[in-house]
C-alpha cells in the first residue's frame, strides 16, 4: 500500500483545560499519513483517481479552527474520524503537537492509528 501525507499542518484554535487558554488561540500541528493505492492515479494522471491531499488539509484546517475543545487526545480523534468517513480513507496514522503546551519541552501531543491498512 502506498501513503499519501501531510506534514507540518498548522492551525491555530481554542484549546486547553485552564481558563487563560480558553480566552486565547494555540497553535497545534498535525502530521497525517493516508494510506492508499497510487497506481491508478499514476495511469490515469487525474486527480479523482488519488487523495486530494488539499481539500484534506483544508478540511482538517476548517475542523480544528473553528472547534473548542480541551484536550489534544479529542482533536486527534474526531479528525482521524472525519478524514476516515469523508474521504474514504481506510488507514491514517495521525500526530498532533502542541508546541509550547510545557514549558521544559519543545513540544507535547499525540499519536494515533486508525482505521485497517490494505
Amino acid at each position: 500500500m502506498d501513503t499519501v501525507f501531510i506534514k507540518q499542518l498548522e492551525v491555530r484554535t481554542t484549546i486547553g483545560v485552564f481558563d487563560w487558554e480558553r480566552k486565547i488561540k494555540q497553535k497545534l500541528v498535525f502530521d497525517i499519513e493516508l494510506s492508499t493505492d497510487i497506481r491508478a492515479a499514476a495511469n490515469t494522471d487525474q486527480l479523482k483517481d488519488t487523495l486530494d491531499y488539499k481539500a484534506i488539509a483544508h478540511a482538517v484546517y476548517d475542523m480544528v479552527e473553528a472547534s473548542e475543545y480541551q484536550l489534544v487526545e479529542t482533536v486527534a480523534e474526531k479528525v482521524a474520524a472525519m478524514i476516515l468517513k469523508d474521504f474514504n480513507v481506510d488507514w491514517l496514522s495521525l500526530t498532533l503537537n502542541k508546541p509550547g503546551a510545557v514549558s521544559i519541552a519543545e513540544s507535547v501531543g499525540v499519536s494515533i492509528e486508525r482505521g485497517q491498512k490494505t
